[in-house]
């Protein structure tokens, strides 16, 4: 990735898979202080691709950087952000934070008295340039008062897919409801607002695994906005399609860039006498997926200048009561 970011914090990375990848990607080398994973394998792998030292001992990475960057399974997270908020460091952390709210709301209790230090929770959809540009247009009125959301979020799985820790639910936590849903959901919180009423019907219709492999909600907010979401790994071709329905038109965003096509923004806009409507496209060809620089470029000016996350706890665990609400209903 070109213009590579340039900082004189030092950044430290617990967990070294795919994700960890992606956003070490968007850094200049020389700012990665280390990394660290439990297989051993993976943490050299990425210290030799990213010029940096592969530590055995985590704590002590964690105190020789600035920064914690937290990629590991569901599981570990909460662990790791506990570990790395007592270090007294900054963190970026992956969504969901945790398997539960509850391990979030005690993250939230335990930095109560550490408010100079930024945790940042990894919802990377928000700084896709398309919902960027739609976000602002929402608080333009562009589209007038909204009304509800129709959103699918899938992808086909890959070889062997049933053997990853995505399907162990002891791990993961869940399925495709807290992977790829959980963006959905907070995607659609920031625009709708906080629901009141959340109605899902999980499945498994293909894999043999405990957790379920489609994930269909109906969210509802207090003045009746709704959102409709699917997420699935059944999909079989990667897809991402998000679509805000205003009383004066209708934001549309499909793909995400790379293996889920180009990022495109549509915007269609009501004549007045109703009929067919206006229609403006935005294109973002890039065929990098840009949000990881974007979400860390601005973790990085929080730090700085000392201002509030874009995506802070208290998100993750408004979104992760949703989340918890659809599996202690297939529990009863």
């Amino acid at each position: 990735m070109k213009n590579k970011i340039k900082s004189n914090l030092m950044f430290a990375f617990i967990g070294c898979g795919l994700i960890a990848n992606k956003r070490a990607s968007t850094i200049s080398k020389n700012s990665i202080q280390g990394c660290f994973d439990i297989d051993k394998t993976k943490s050299k792998m990425f210290a030799k691709k990213f010029n940096c030292k592969s530590y055995n001992d985590c704590k002590r990475l964690i105190e020789e950087s600035s920064v914690v960057i937290i990629c590991t399974p569901h599981r570990y997270l909460d662990k790791y952000t506990l570990l790395s908020l007592k270090s007294g460091k900054h963190i970026l952390v992956e969504k969901p934070v945790a398997i539960n709210s509850l391990k979030i709301k005690n993250l939230i209790r335990k930095r109560k008295d550490l408010k100079k230090l930024k945790i940042q929770v990894g919802y990377n959809h928000r700084f896709h340039p398309s919902i960027v540009k739609a976000l602002k247009m929402i608080k333009q009125n562009k589209i007038g008062d909204i009304m509800y959301i129709r959103s699918r979020y899938g992808h086909g799985a890959r070889k062997n897919y049933d053997k990853e820790w995505r399907m162990n639910k002891f791990i993961s936590g869940g399925g495709e409801l807290i992977d790829q849903g959980a963006h959905i959901i907070d995607l659609s919180r920031i625009i709708l607002g906080e629901f009141v009423k959340v109605d899902s019907t999980l499945n498994n219709f293909f894999w043999k695994s405990k957790v379920e492999d489609n994930a269909f909600l109906t969210l509802k907010t207090i003045n009746n906005k709704v959102a409709f979401l699917h997420a699935s790994c059944t999909e079989w071709k990667n897809k991402f399609s998000f679509e805000i329905f205003g009383k004066k038109g209708k934001l549309e965003i499909n793909g995400l860039g790379g293996s889920y096509g180009e990022e495109k923004l549509y915007y269609y806009k009501m004549s007045k006498n109703l009929g067919k409507p206006s229609l403006k496209i935005w294109n973002y060809s890039s065929k990098k997926d840009i949000s990881w620089k974007n979400e860390l470029s601005d973790f990085i000016h929080s730090i700085k200048f000392n201002k509030k996350v874009s995506c802070g706890l208290n998100d993750a665990y408004m979104n992760m009561k949703i989340i918890d609400k659809c599996y202690k209903k297939i529990k009863r």
